[in-house]
């Protein structure tokens, strides 16, 4: 069984920590030992507890294995823009071998490690480099997380392409309806079944306060050989 599986998006806000919340929820109820990892997230808080981050939170209440905030996250940025800006911003550098180091930390603490990316694939986390880099170091499995809305093809492709292109295998996706009123839904998402590689995890409909609903039922583990 892979042990660790990397969550990526068409886009950034397209639903990524729904989605993974979804995974997450799908492996409680399947008696899966999997924890959430959000090793880069921007747009942070500054608490009594330190810099916190919505979606890193979300991705820690939903680990089925009992997880410190600092575990799940190690950079919070405050600054909600791209991670190379905010980590510029606040003089930091991001670690490669503090992300890895934190992965495998959360292995032995699991059977699986859920990692949720930040943005799309191609996410800046310095002025050269990509967090796509890290998921090409540590060889991922990917699963692609489509924003379902107009353009969602094109982007769901182009991801798709540059994935196979970094030599990392795109083993599934999930379809997220992030706009209740898109037009040819139905066709959209025929559209990705025939053109995308992997296997359909799911489809997340649009509901009210979705990040605090438990999504379990929308997703299937089966094609991640779980």
């Amino acid at each position: 069984m892979t042990n660790a599986f990397f969550v990526t998006g068409t886009d950034t806000e397209v639903g990524k920590t729904v989605a993974s919340r979804a995974i997450l929820h799908a492996a409680a109820s399947a008696n899966i030992k999997m924890a959430g990892y959000k090793p880069v997230a921007s747009g942070s808080v500054l608490t009594a507890e330190g810099m916190r981050n919505s979606d890193a939170l979300y991705i820690q209440d939903a680990s089925v294995v009992e997880l410190a905030y600092d575990e799940v996250n190690p950079y919070a940025f405050e600054a909600p823009v791209s991670p190379h800006l905010a980590a510029i911003q606040e003089e930091r550098v991001i670690d490669f071998d503090v992300i890895s180091k934190g992965l495998e930390h959360l292995k032995q603490k699991s059977d699986v490690v859920l990692i949720e990316g930040a943005g799309g694939w191609r996410v800046p986390v310095t002025r050269d480099d990509f967090l796509s880099s890290w998921v090409k170091r540590e060889k991922l499995p990917v699963v692609l997380v489509v924003g379902v809305k107009l353009g969602c093809l094109s982007h769901a492709l182009l991801t798709a392409e540059a994935i196979k292109h970094d030599g990392l295998e795109l083993v599934g996706w999930i379809a997220n309806r992030i706009n209740p009123g898109t037009d040819n839904y139905a066709e959209i998402i025929r559209m990705l079944e025939e053109n995308l590689p992997g296997k359909k995890l799911g489809e997340i409909p649009y509901m009210p306060g979705i990040k605090k609903r438990d999504l379990s039922k929308y997703i299937d583990l089966a094609p991640l050989g779980l």
